[in-house]
């Protein structure tokens, strides 16, 4: 089979050659009909020798979606032929985190050297993927490939995002999504789905801003000088409720600080690099809340999947073949790839 590979630090990725993986144990193999990528790949790629806990070489994708092609002798829980999706943040498998299918907030975590499929462990940008164990899959019915792989992190991340702060999101209330790219489309998503609030999206790009507007956004608006002073007024002056910012940098949380009412939530996805200085008495809105959530659970995951095949979800998708890897890299390094980056192997 192909695999697009990261054979060493400071070098792009490469097409190989491998064997296709036998199952051993409990083990999985995936025959793989679509692989997201997204920004995370691009940071592990880019990543300096020792920044990261990962040994290349190891396969990218941590998006992944296809069905079950081989079973190892001790696999339970699904059945060759079954399409699912695979939970990407592989955890230690044995601690009551990971019991309860919180990998992402596994106790040894640090620990491991890898964090889950295509980050440390071979990754699903290639013909097949062997998965530890069937607890990682959820099944997708007919949902079609290229929808469910972005899913198990935009939309997963988006998801977990917002079920931190969806206390706040009540009948009048107000929510701001910050970064409208293939996470920020489908939180914008999520939030008319599954709570009353009014949403509002910013993006320093006016086809991110459509993109908003498309995905359901009751205001979509460029980021810019004025951007606090037109968001506070369509609020009648009182500030958002919650703010799903992913971006995560100075302005973005500046603008955050300026919007969010008494007793806001902010929940920062993104890794732009900005830093917030807490302080009390300072500048933050009373009642502030922060929170810093990673992934998603693999019940979430179940919940994300039943949304998109009850129509509430649709991911924006460009896709490619496995072979125009390098391309699709380049695109989402520049940030030409509109919505989510997705690779078909076959």
């Amino acid at each position: 089979m192909q695999a697009v590979r990261l054979t060493e630090w400071g070098r792009e990725p490469e097409l190989a050659e491998l064997e296709r993986p036998v199952p051993r144990g409990a083990e999985v193999v995936v025959r793989v009909e679509a692989a997201g990528l997204c920004q995370s790949d691009v940071h592990v790629v880019d990543a300096a020798e020792g920044a990261l806990p990962y040994r290349p070489p190891f396969t990218l994708g941590h998006e992944v979606a296809g069905h079950v092609a081989a079973l190892g002798p001790d696999a339970e829980g699904t059945a060759a032929g079954e399409r699912v999706v695979v939970y990407g943040p592989w955890g230690c498998g044995n601690c009551t985190r990971c019991a309860a299918g919180r990998d992402n907030y596994c106790d040894r975590r640090g620990d491991l050297g890898w964090h889950g499929a295509g980050l440390g462990r071979d990754g699903g940008m290639a013909g097949y993927l062997l998965v530890p164990s069937a607890r990682h899959l959820v099944p997708i019915g007919d949902l079609s490939a290229a929808q469910a792989a972005p899913l198990s992190d935009a939309g997963l991340t988006s998801y977990h995002a917002l079920a931190g702060v969806r206390h706040a999101l009540g009948e009048s209330s107000v929510a701001l999504v910050i970064g409208v790219g293939g996470l920020g489309h489908l939180a914008v998503q999520m939030v008319r789905a599954t709570t009353p609030s009014r949403v509002l999206a910013v993006d320093i790009r006016e086809e991110a801003v459509d993109l908003a507007l498309r995905s359901g956004a009751h205001l979509g608006v460029p980021m810019g000088a004025d951007t606090a002073k037109v968001l506070r007024a369509e609020t009648g002056g009182v500030g958002v409720d919650a703010v799903l910012d992913f971006v995560g940098n100075e302005a973005t949380f500046a603008l955050a600080v300026q919007l969010l009412r008494p007793g806001g939530e902010l929940a920062v996805v993104g890794s732009g690099g900005g830093r917030l200085t807490v302080r009390k008495p300072g500048f933050l809105p009373a009642g502030f809340r922060l929170s810093l959530p990673f992934w998603g659970t693999r019940p979430e995951l179940a919940e994300v999947i039943a949304l998109a095949r009850a129509g509430s979800l649709h991911v924006e998708t460009e896709q490619f073949p496995l072979s125009a890897a390098p391309e699709a890299f380049d695109r989402l390094r520049q940030g030409r790839v509109r919505g989510r980056a997705v690779l078909l192997p076959y």
